[in-house]
């Protein structure tokens, strides 16, 4: 967990805000019992976890893909090849919607806008030694055109079917 408590009020802000703004239909699956809340998430979403990808073509598309995804700072973070279809159309329309599930465990469904991280942005060391950490090398250096990106999340929310066997990975 490398959520400061100014970013676990945040995340707790957005998943109140998110489940608000939600439909009947969402509220009556995710309800108050099996909600859950911002420090059961950062407490659950440790290491890497493989997220569902959703993003759109030029021609209005969706197009879902796998990718290694990290929660650090309440946000999640992953990588892929430049070149990659996924990182082509979020080039062009940074919406995206990613999804952590892991069968009836847990469920995590955020919507927002990616940002591509450079070597220069003031977040990029510390979350290349976090990949470093967990890989054992830098995912730099598997391909030439590596890029990094964080879902500015608009909308989340999280789902335990049951919270009380939940524990972390």
């Amino acid at each position: 967990m490398k959520e400061t408590p100014e970013e676990v009020s945040g995340l707790q802000a957005l998943l109140d805000a998110s489940i608000g703004r939600s439909t009947q239909h969402l509220r009556n699956i995710i309800t108050a019992e099996r909600q859950l809340n911002a420090e059961e998430l950062v407490q659950v979403l440790t290491g890497m976890c493989t997220l569902n990808l959703a993003t759109v073509t030029q021609g209005g598309e969706p197009r879902i893909s796998a990718v290694d995804g990290h929660f650090l700072h309440a946000r999640w973070v992953f990588t892929t090849a430049g070149s990659a279809a996924k990182a082509r159309h979020l080039k062009v329309r940074p919406a995206a919607s990613i999804s952590y599930v892991d069968g009836e465990r847990i469920g995590v469904f955020s919507h927002g806008q990616v940002e591509f991280l450079t070597p220069d942005h003031a977040d990029f060391e510390e979350i290349e030694g976090h990949l470093v950490a967990h890989y054992g090398s830098s995912p730099s250096s598997w391909a030439d055109d590596i890029v990094y990106l964080r879902l500015q999340p608009a909308w989340m929310v999280g789902y335990a079917f049951d919270k009380a066997a939940l524990q972390t990975k």
